[in-house]
């Protein structure tokens, strides 16, 4: 078995890989970038594994940051949530961990796992339960093929920790979300335990090596931003300048409207881009552009650096790719689980690649 090793200069790909894959949300990557480089240095690079590496026996641990990105960037971790939830998790169990997993790819929540992996001498799963990040627990590949997220172990920046069981993935993230803001809207979290063969089958496989080679191609490229369309059959959506961020934090969510008018091409126009958390849907008039479960990123257009959803101001200057998702949120279950009708949005879905040519540029 040959094994792929994350290193310390591997980490700043990764960060920008999981920026662009997390659509805005998952949290800023740079804390979490030095979080890693420096895990990674004191206790030693993380072994990248499949499914079939593992015991058969053992426990997948998904593990992730739940609340605001904004009270994330507040709040930083102490460094024993790897080893407390993993304590937690095999009590309960009886069983071992024998890997460590990012419940989802984007942003922060899929950097972190590699230092959480090393800080506990255990590889790191190349999958993830969404491909992008969602703002919600029930939204996630594993929920979509039928496994219960079962009980659900958390501990904050503090120290406190404790563990939910809930009757639905429903009533998990509302469980969560109540423990996380008593928390200042920042938690880490353990759920969705798996075998290696569930995971096999349940989630999105090579999304930490896809997440490295974007990142790569923002590092080295001469035009990240066209190598980018071409990586991920991206379309651009607009570039021109944010004219208004209406932005709060509520319910432990960023929910808010971005408002980007055209430059250059694109002079004229004007698109709205919602957002709870992540990029949701990309509007022009009455033209729906793009929509969950494909991915919306905003770059910025000087640096082709994907922009987070708590870090847009106005003024800058943007552009906005849209690329179509993982085919399980494609079906039926992923569309009624994270389609636009899962956030209160009366659109119907229509793929990003089946728009109107003159709806997408």
């Amino acid at each position: 078995m040959t094994r792929t090793w994350i290193g310390p200069d591997d980490i700043e790909a990764l960060g920008i890989g999981c920026a662009v894959l997390g659509t805005g949300g998952g949290g800023d990557v740079g804390s979490s970038v030095l979080a890693a480089q420096d895990s990674i240095r004191r206790y030693g690079n993380v072994a990248l594994v499949r499914p079939s590496d593992l015991p058969a026996d053992g426990i997948v641990m998904p593990m992730s940051i739940i609340g605001a990105p904004t009270a994330g960037m507040e709040i930083l971790g102490s460094g024993d949530e790897p080893a407390q939830l993993r304590q937690e998790v095999e009590k309960a169990t009886g069983r071992k961990v024998v890997a460590v997993m990012a419940a989802e790819i984007g942003g922060a929540n899929g950097v972190s796992p590699v230092g959480w992996a090393s800080r506990l001498g255990l590889p790191l799963l190349d999958a993830d339960g969404i491909g992008r990040a969602f703002p919600e627990l029930q939204m996630i590949s594993m929920n979509v093929a039928g496994i219960s997220p079962g009980t659900l172990f958390l501990t904050d920046a503090i120290g406190n920790v404790g563990s939910l069981v809930t009757v639905s993935p429903e009533w998990s993230e509302r469980w969560a979300r109540a423990v996380c803001i008593a928390s200042g809207a920042n938690a880490v979290m353990a759920d969705y335990l798996m075998t290696p063969g569930e995971a096999a089958r349940a989630t999105v496989q090579g999304t930490v090596s896809q997440a490295l080679s974007l990142g790569r191609i923002v590092q080295n490229s001469q035009d990240p931003i066209t190598e980018l369309i071409a990586e991920l059959s991206a379309v651009a959506l607009i570039s021109g300048k944010i004219v208004d961020v209406d932005r709060t934090t509520r319910d432990g969510f960023i929910r808010g409207t971005i408002t980007v008018e055209g430059l250059g091409n694109d002079h004229g126009r004007r698109i709205e881009v919602q957002v709870q958390n992540e990029y949701l849907l990309a509007i022009e008039g009455p033209a729906l552009l793009a929509s969950v479960p494909d991915l919306i990123t905003i770059f910025d257009t000087a640096t082709s650096m994907p922009i987070a959803t708590e870090s847009l101001r106005y003024g800058q200057r943007i552009t906005v790719l849209a690329w179509p998702s993982d085919p399980v949120w494609r079906t039926a279950a992923g569309l009624a689980t994270a389609g636009p009708a899962a956030f209160g949005y009366k659109h119907s879905f229509t793929p990003v690649e089946e728009q109107h040519a003159d709806s997408i540029r």
